[in-house]
């Protein structure tokens, strides 16, 4: 197999020299006969068998000249401007070493001859060479002229990152798109042309352009564009029923990773309307490194995450704690294969045992604990708020007391906006959690610290891949009401605010993010169906369930009694903690573990008489 490529090879190479001496042997006579205006003049003819007497040795010096300049290891299916450099350098040394020897040798030729044929020689190898290129382009494009199952594809954007992939997609034959027009809002490259395609409007002009050259897919190749602005172009793309591609950052530009390989479809997340979050986490995680970290329910979306920031800062050990194998499992082989050299120790167990938490904290004296491990679904709890008391409640007290009696140094508490004017279970145990590390602050050396954000996009049981799963089954999709609204954030904002938290606390904090604005939850199902190139209503529709138990139209980050207090960063806040009376709160909370024990059916009354917040009534609306 390998001989018979070697053999193609040499064929190939011997096919593209016998090609080339034809093309030089022509050029000399050819640029004589220009310059006599293509009249056989008696003179013409003499030169021209000057021209032949050279013939041999220029033949030699030539395609060694085009050998040195790599004319015949290129693959000319590809050429680019490189090798068009090195045609241009082979032809000049064939040029005028051609003059040198014919002058030496004595031979007479036009003073302008040489310079035409240079240029003659030039035309001729570069057009039979970049013929191949072209005829390759068409092969992998058309059969028989007709277009393969192509889609008509629009590009958001002409300039070094719209070019390249531009440049891509034309080039390769496994690539089934055929653009069809290029969007850019410079007003200068408006109606010119880049390779063969009309810049043809700006981002206002993409409904249009997508109807008139009904347009199947827009890829957005703008790097560097803030996220505001891939929004404001989204929002228009998704009044289309295209496909969106994105690339996603400059970074892919600065490290010549432009190529339709990094192009990922458009996610929710592009159209939440703000900046990511940046909480500086490399410049705070050395707080880490060196200490033996515990991370509670960190087989879940955000302990996993936070297990993954954390391994990457060299702790002294890091102990992952869940009571589901299957996640504390997937996690442990992640990290094994991930950090090698890690100290990882995996335990299973409930945060509601009393005895194996102390346990865990004896044995592994712990010196930063993310408590993490919680019950977090709203209509569930409202079915099984015992359960909600059980493990968000006397769990976080549990842990709480474990890290004070071990000598913990910090203790971050993973809370949620839903603990404000709670109208659920969920909420209100969160909010007792909130307290009980409030109360433990004021009576421990430990810093006990709150994190509060909003719902996190990707994590199990959130909104989006329900959506996505609804669409890929053909709908319907499901949203409980027109009019209710969420915050959203990522799994990667969630935890570097957890993380900063940590490096910041000096205990007794409620740390909150702003979220800009919340999302209508409608608006999501919407451009979601339309993101993926579907209609709402006609090919997905949309169904309104009504709000489950417990559910309120939206969510706040902050009760009206706490204030806000700035941190360096100015997307994060730390909300002033309310005064309770913390003896009677210990009271409350032993009667809360008994009647959780039982099982009792007034255990939600008991939670509203500690949260005054807690609204049971607003149940539905």
């Amino acid at each position: 197999m390998f001989k018979n490529k070697s053999k193609k090879l040499i064929f190939r190479i011997l096919l593209l020299m016998l090609v080339d001496a034809m093309i030089i042997t022509l050029a000399g006579p050819v640029a004589i006969y220009i310059r006599y205006n293509l009249l056989f003049e008696p003179r013409a003819i003499e030169f021209i068998e000057h021209i032949f007497r050279y013939l041999p040795l220029n033949l030699v010096i030539t395609i060694a000249a085009f050998t040195a300049c790599r004319l015949y290891q290129g693959i000319w299916k590809y050429a680019s401007a490189s090798d068009l450099v090195n045609i241009l350098v082979g032809c000049l040394i064939s040029a005028v070493t051609q003059t040198i020897g014919m002058t030496l040798l004595g031979l007479e030729f036009p003073r302008s001859y040489p310079f035409m044929y240079f240029v003659v020689l030039a035309m001729g190898i570069s057009v039979f060479r970049f013929m191949y290129r072209i005829l390759g382009y068409f092969q992998s494009r058309y059969v028989g002229g007709e277009k393969k199952n192509m889609e008509n594809t629009m590009i958001v954007g002409a300039g070094e990152a719209g070019y390249t992939l531009l440049k891509e997609i034309q080039n390769s034959k496994f690539i089934r798109q055929n653009v069809c027009c290029l969007v850019d809002d410079d007003p200068g490259k408006r109606g010119k042309y880049l390779r063969g395609v009309l810049v043809a409007g700006n981002r206002n002009d993409i409904c249009r352009l997508a109807e008139e050259y009904d347009i199947d897919e827009i890829m957005i190749a703008i790097p560097s564009a803030t996220r505001g602005t891939v929004q404001e172009i989204l929002d228009i793309c998704s009044q289309t029923s295209c496909k969106l591609k994105v690339l996603p950052g400059i970074y892919q530009l600065v490290n010549g990773e432009v190529s339709v390989s990094k192009l990922r479809n458009v996610e929710i997340e592009d159209l939440l309307g703000r900046e990511p979050v940046d909480t500086q986490v490399e410049s705070i995680m050395g707080y880490v490194s060196g200490k033996v970290v515990l991370v509670t329910g960190g087989g879940g979306s955000i302990g996993s995450e936070l297990c993954r920031q954390i391994a990457r800062h060299e702790p002294k050990q890091l102990i992952i704690f869940d009571i589901y194998e299957n996640n504390a499992y997937a996690i442990q082989q992640e990290l094994k294969r991930n950090y090698p050299e890690l100290d990882l120790v995996v335990l299973i167990g409930s945060v509601r045992n009393t005895h194996r938490i102390n346990g865990v904290f004896e044995q592994y004296r712990p010196q930063i604990v993310y408590h993490a491990a919680a019950h977090k679904h709203v209509p569930l709890m409202e079915d099984s708020p015992n359960e909600a008391i059980k493990n968000n409640v006397m769990g976080t007290w549990k842990t709480a007391q474990a890290a004070d009696k071990y000598g913990v140094s910090r203790f971050v508490l993973i809370s949620t906006d839903k603990a404000v004017n709670p109208t659920n279970i969920m909420g209100a145990s969160k909010r007792l959690c909130e307290m009980v590390i409030q109360m433990m602050n004021d009576r421990s050396k430990t810093e006990f610290v709150a994190v509060r954000f909003g719902n996190v996009l990707g994590s199990n049981g959130s909104v989006i891949p329900l959506f996505k799963k609804q669409i890929e089954e053909g709908g319907p999709v499901t949203v409980t009401h027109p009019d209710i609204i969420r915050y959203f954030m990522t799994i990667p904002e969630a935890v570097s605010l957890v993380l900063q938290a940590g490096a910041q606390a000096k205990g007794g904090e409620i740390f909150v993010l702003d979220m800009g604005k919340p999302v209508k939850i409608l608006d999501l199902a919407l451009n979601l169906i339309r993101l993926s190139g579907l209609k709402p209503y006609e090919d997905i529709d949309i169904k309104f369930t009504g709000l489950r138990p417990g559910e309120k139209l939206y969510e706040e980050l902050l009760m009206s009694e706490e204030g806000l207090q700035s941190t360096e960063n100015k997307l994060i806040h730390i909300g002033k903690p309310i005064e309770f009376d913390e003896d009677l709160f210990v009271h409350q909370l032993e009667e809360l573990n008994e009647l959780s024990k039982m099982d009792s059916p007034d255990i939600k009354k008991r939670v509203a008489e500690i949260v005054p917040t807690y609204h049971m009534e607003e149940k539905r609306q």
